[in-house]
């Protein structure tokens, strides 16, 4: 099986590369705006007539698109996560290789949820800011292009190669700080967030399955189960072995706050600094996951302590 994967060099799409390169079955090339993908191509300016006709040459059976932008602001959110598949679904449409197209979409399609409550794919989309809205634009192209197409809608994804940016690599970070400077008592704020966190070697078995699989429309990934980010920072403490106290600060629930270093360099045990939680979700949010098990065969196998050990042996490493 040949396979085309965009977005090869992101957070997800190495694994998701390293999946498929496990399989001797897949033939696998890699395009990308890098210097080592194995074709340079930018989607959010390059024409659906290029990408058509090396669609043409290379002729995939399944092209796999993990590639976009989760920061920015809406202009480049839409040319990095609209305007870019509107050019893949274009194309495969052009294109003689009839390929089959797995896309990966994101839980910020969906928009804040109610507290308690499994969010399956018949749920009525609000996304909550510009990334979401962008990503769901995204969906609704491939939904509506008549190619034989799925939408991978992925829920909280962690382990190790974790963003920096995103929650729990900052809460990485932020430990790994305190515990490098000796200090013994962490102020961490904005811990009542409860995502559904599926660990991104479970995303990526989760799309080598939806390749080799015959399922379209919407498949969400993830594990079922919310956890708050302050089980999260509990498991994280003890996995890393930090022995200071947890302090939770008083927060608006959708804004987590880590200590410094501020603008001007101050260390760890200064005023906390809050980031707002960037996904538009609100408080909470659990996935339906019955569809990915009936219609892929796929269930998440690996838990989130193991996810967070991953996460902490790379921030360690920096001590």
């Amino acid at each position: 099986m040949r396979v085309l994967l965009i977005g090869a060099n992101g957070y997800l799409g190495r694994y998701v590369a390293d999946r498929l390169l496990a399989d001797p079955a897949v033939q696998l090339t890699a395009l990308g705006r890098g210097d080592d993908a194995d074709v340079r191509f930018d989607l959010a300016t390059g024409s659906p007539g290029a990408l058509t006709r090396f669609l043409d040459a290379v002729h995939p059976g399944v092209v796999v698109n993990c590639a976009g932008a989760t920061r920015g602001g809406a202009r480049e959110l839409t040319r990095h996560n609209t305007v870019a598949v509107a050019t893949v679904c274009e194309s495969l449409r052009r294109s003689g290789c009839g390929a089959r197209l797995v896309h990966l979409g994101c839980a910020s399609e969906y928009g804040p949820s109610q507290p308690g409550s499994s969010t399956a794919e018949d749920a009525v989309p609000r996304p909550g800011g510009p990334y979401g809205v962008s990503k769901l634009a995204a969906t609704e192209l491939v939904l509506g292009s008549g190619l034989d197409a799925v939408v991978l809608r992925v829920f909280s994804p962690v382990g190790p190669g974790t963003p920096a940016g995103s929650p729990l690599g900052r809460l990485a970070e932020a430990m790994r700080r305190a515990m490098q400077s000796g200090d013994n008592e962490l102020k961490l704020g904005g811990l009542g967030v409860q995502r559904d966190f599926v660990d991104v070697r479970d995303v990526a078995r989760a799309v080598h399955a939806a390749s080799l699989s015959a399922a379209q429309g919407v498949v969400n990934i993830g594990t079922g189960r919310a956890v708050r980010l302050r089980e999260a920072a509990a498991v994280l403490a003890r996995v890393a072995g930090f022995g200071g106290s947890l302090h939770e600060l008083d927060s608006p629930p959708a804004r987590l706050v880590i200590p410094g270093p501020g603008p001007e360099g101050h260390p760890v045990g200064s005023p906390p600094t809050t980031y707002p939680y960037p996904d538009g979700c609100g408080t909470w949010q659990q996935a339906d996951v019955r569809t990915a098990r009936d219609r892929l065969g796929w269930r998440p196998r690996i838990g989130l302590e193991e996810s967070l050990a991953d996460i902490w042996m790379e921030a360690a490493c920096r001590i």
